[in-house]
């Protein structure tokens, strides 16, 4: 991931230089502080205790002053690597395929894109400031040590082995369980995004406890894997501040030894001693709260990485030129079983929509009907045989090519939390207000808009819940009509309208749109009967085609369900 770190290397740069210079004003304090005792205290110097009083005042001010600038521009670092970061892995997830991100699924691509892309975007900001202060420290510490006296370098060198060898054991045990974490994480994010998108379900059937109790076990076994973490981390800190103290307990014992035999060491170099032992030790503990750092950021850059490395199932042909459109369908043979399954869904399908035709296809829930019109925009690619469109396999378009020719209104209304106008323009951003309100008028969706306080400005809610079903249907009907397009598809995509609107969207179509090829997919007869051909499937197999009048006569299945939807008052 440090290509992404590439743009931002002179703040990389300049912050672990200011970061020097804080370090540099730290360590030259104890020393100061020596000269204070030595030679202003126990001389009764009052000018030299002032002169470099002044010394030490203006040394803390540059470290302040350097420790800022390396904060800001660390900040400044790993705020634009987690942006760019953020932004390249959604941008990767949007180019998924539905079976690579149902096989991730939507808490954890949550989880991933969010707390994952902040936990490696913590490290960036540690290692560029953090981590250079303490190594600065470390070896800097051990030097002023040392010209103090060789002895306390001998002390600072008994106690380092015995704290490695704690935050190696400790992180090491540490280091899979953050996984596990973030994995329970994905679970927490997985049921409260389920709740929230169906929330209205939750509340009809009064399961509110029943979903909390589904939340409250996600949250407590990430809460109890946390514990287990952070209770294994709970010892490090103790362990490693008893070493620090028996190594100052031997530092105070080897001067005092010193001075009371009259030897080189001096009360000023003592206290300099062990101020400098705190640092380096405490700069030591301070290293395993940065490896703890790396070591959740591993586990997360690995989730990332996963991510980033899943090549998407679908892409471009190798033959990307992209022709003009005549709208022209072609199923050749074709089947199609869903990834993880066996049993086709599609079974050799041979069927050609001309263009401007209007192309109808009925039957039994879970025949196949949408997966047959999902082959044509590659959602996904058929198994065995060949979809083409003008006359090309759809495998050697480029998906951008391909989905520009298609207009696609989906089973499920799906609408963004912005004004409906907007809602209608997604697919043509550079759409007239004229020919928004044309769309929205053949979609049979102006007049409840214009009905409405603001109009086409009218915000919408999330999921589109400030609308009624039908509400919704009719402006994802204008949505798609307004996009250019070739081919119109609707899935089962008028099934909330009654059919007097729903008549009266058709007859505006056939009458604003009549070159385009329309595929439309729908379970009442009422709704296909005026189209041009209508096919009837069966278990993922075509079993009659024609007209209305020649399914009457030769289909017995179309009969059925034409008598059935009579009974029901379905069939106009």
């Amino acid at each position: 991931m440090l290509k992404y770190l590439k743009k931002y290397w002179f703040y990389c740069l300049l912050a672990p230089l200011f970061m020097v210079g804080e370090v540099a004003m730290d360590l030259w304090q104890p020393d100061l502080m020596k000269t204070i005792v030595d030679e202003g205290v126990l001389r009764s110097d009052l000018g030299l205790i002032v002169k470099v009083g002044v010394q030490m005042i203006l040394c803390v001010m540059a470290g302040g002053l350097s420790g800022i600038l390396s904060g800001v521009f660390a900040n400044f670092a790993s705020q634009g690597f987690g942006n760019d970061l953020r932004k390249n892995v959604f941008g990767h997830i949007m180019t998924l395929s539905f079976v690579q991100t149902d096989r991730f699924s939507a808490g954890s691509l949550i989880t991933r894109l969010s707390n994952d892309v902040t936990q490696v975007q913590n490290m960036v900001g540690m290692a560029v400031r953090m981590l250079v202060r303490n190594g600065v420290m470390f070896v800097g510490g051990v030097y002023m040590l040392w010209r103090q006296s060789p002895r306390f370098s001998a002390v600072a060198a008994c106690g380092l082995p015995f704290i490695l060898a704690l935050v190696t054991f400790f992180l090491k045990k540490a280091s899979p369980l953050f996984r596990i974490v973030q994995e329970k994480l994905d679970g927490v994010n997985h049921v409260m995004q389920e709740d929230v998108a169906g929330a209205r379900v939750v509340k009809a059937y009064v399961k509110e406890d029943y979903e909390l109790g589904r939340f409250d076990k996600a949250n407590d076994a990430l809460c109890t894997q946390n514990l287990r973490v952070q209770t294994l981390l709970a010892f490090l800190g103790p362990c490693m501040n008893i070493i620090m103290n028996l190594c100052v307990v031997a530092v105070i014992l080897v001067g005092g030894i010193n001075v009371r035999n009259g030897g080189d060491l001096t009360p000023g170099s003592i206290m300099a001693a062990i101020t400098y032992l705190t640092q380096i030790l405490g700069g030591i503990g301070f290293m395993a709260n940065i490896f703890q750092t790396f070591t959740r950021a591993k586990a997360s850059a690995d989730r990332i990485n996963e991510v980033l490395l899943c090549e998407p199932d679908l892409t471009d042909g190798p033959d990307a030129e992209e022709e003009t459109s005549r709208g022209t369908v072609e199923f050749r043979g074709v089947s199609f079983a869903y990834p993880g399954t066996t049993q086709n869904v599609l079974e050799n399908i041979d069927l050609t929509v001309r263009q401007g035709e209007t192309l109808a296809v009925i039957g039994a829930t879970g025949c196949g009907k949408s997966t047959l019109i999902d082959l044509i925009p590659r959602f996904y690619d058929a198994t065995a045989g060949e979809v083409l469109v003008d006359g090309k396999n759809v495998r050697d378009y480029t998906l951008t090519g391909l989905r520009d020719k298609i207009s696609v209104v989906m089973q499920r209304a799906e609408l963004y939390s912005r004004p409906i106008e907007e809602n209608i323009r997604w697919g043509a951003p550079d759409a007239k207000p004229e020919e928004i309100k044309a769309a929205a008028a053949a979609a049979q969706a102006d007049g409840f808009i214009c009905e409405k306080e603001y109009g086409y400005y009218t915000p919408v809610s999330e999921g589109g819940h400030s609308l009624s079903g039908g509400q919704k249907q009719r402006v994802s009907v204008a949505r798609a009509l307004l996009k250019p397009h070739e081919i119109l598809i609707f899935d089962d995509a008028t099934s909330a309208l009654d059919l007097r609107t729903e008549a009266s969207l058709y007859e505006a179509l056939a009458k604003q749109d009549p070159e385009s090829t329309k595929i439309i997919i729908a379970q009442r007869i009422a709704s296909v009967r005026r189209a041009d051909r209508i096919v009837v499937l069966d278990n993922g197999r075509i079993a009659a085609t024609g007209t209305h009048e020649e399914l009457m006569e030769s289909s017995e299945i179309y009969r059925d369900i034409f008598r059935s939807q009579q009974k029901e008052g379905g069939a106009a």
